[in-house]
């Protein structure tokens, strides 16, 4: 199902938007950002973003449907969906923060079998292969083995205020449970630095899945677990995610239910 073609595509593509990118970031103005109906920054990087990666997904892959942040679902009927989200972690991008990543990831018949999150400015590519293993830079990534000392978890929620009143409940379980729990502005980054040992786990109540797609297959690749918030298996259809190394799943899964 995976060509190299596609991952030969979706490279060029994701390296294409990081140069320009790279640009629009240091040479951003706050004054000049814009806001959709749920408060939510967009700026016209982003819409650049995805402009330059789905035409160069379309040229290859004419027939392919594409899920993008800022443009919804296309029309296309296919067994093939990419997933974007042009910018994860846009507030950061226009505050000068260098977490910000470009996330793409390949589903095929709803299963996730391809991933790549980009972080352009601090030069890191995570990528991802169903049944093939996950990287940073070309050198393969575990998740961490820490299990009880200095357990890190990060956490990111929908803007709806269902999910933020769950996301700061959450919070401060985790933290009177002794958790170092941090939040970093882009789901995408995060999870990709679960998939790398950099934390042991993150919670997101609301999960987009243009902000997790790619890094959900980062962190299963990388040996973790990825569930929903009742334990089941994670797809492109859940609500809520979580992700871990797999020793602290549990872990959190008690946290989560306590009332």
């Amino acid at each position: 199902m995976l060509q190299k073609k596609m991952i030969s595509t979706a490279l060029k593509a994701v390296k294409k938007s990081g140069k320009m990118l790279i640009i629009e970031y240091e040479n951003f103005n706050r004054n000049r950002v814009s806001f959709k109906a749920s408060n939510e920054i967009v700026t016209k990087a982003d819409l650049k973003s995805e402009k330059i990666i789905i035409s160069a997904l379309k040229e290859v892959f004419p027939k392919h449907k594409v899920l993008a942040e800022e443009s919804g679902m296309s029309k296309n009927k296919s067994d093939y969906l990419w997933i974007l989200d042009p910018i994860d972690g846009t507030t950061n991008f226009s505050m000068h923060n260098p977490l910000w990543s470009i996330s793409l990831a390949l589903a095929y018949k709803e299963e996730i079998i391809f991933g790549i999150v980009y972080l352009p400015y601090l030069k890191e590519i995570f990528i991802a292969q169903k049944d093939a293993g996950a990287t940073l830079n070309n050198k393969g990534i575990r998740v961490s083995q820490n299990i009880k000392n200095n357990v890190i978890n990060t956490y990111c929620h929908a803007r709806d205020k269902k999910y933020l009143n769950k996301a700061v409940n959450y919070y401060n379980r985790q933290k009177m449970q002794g958790l170092d729990c941090r939040q970093l502005g882009s789901a995408a980054i995060e999870l990709a630095y679960v998939a790398c040992g950099r934390v042991e786990s993150i919670t997101i109540p609301g999960a987009n899945s243009w902000d997790v797609a790619a890094g959900a297959l980062l962190v299963q690749e990388a040996g973790g677990k990825v569930s929903d918030f009742k334990d089941n298996l994670w797809n492109l259809k859940s609500e809520d995610i979580i992700a871990s190394n797999g020793k602290v799943h549990s872990q959190i899964i008690k946290i989560l239910k306590q009332n």
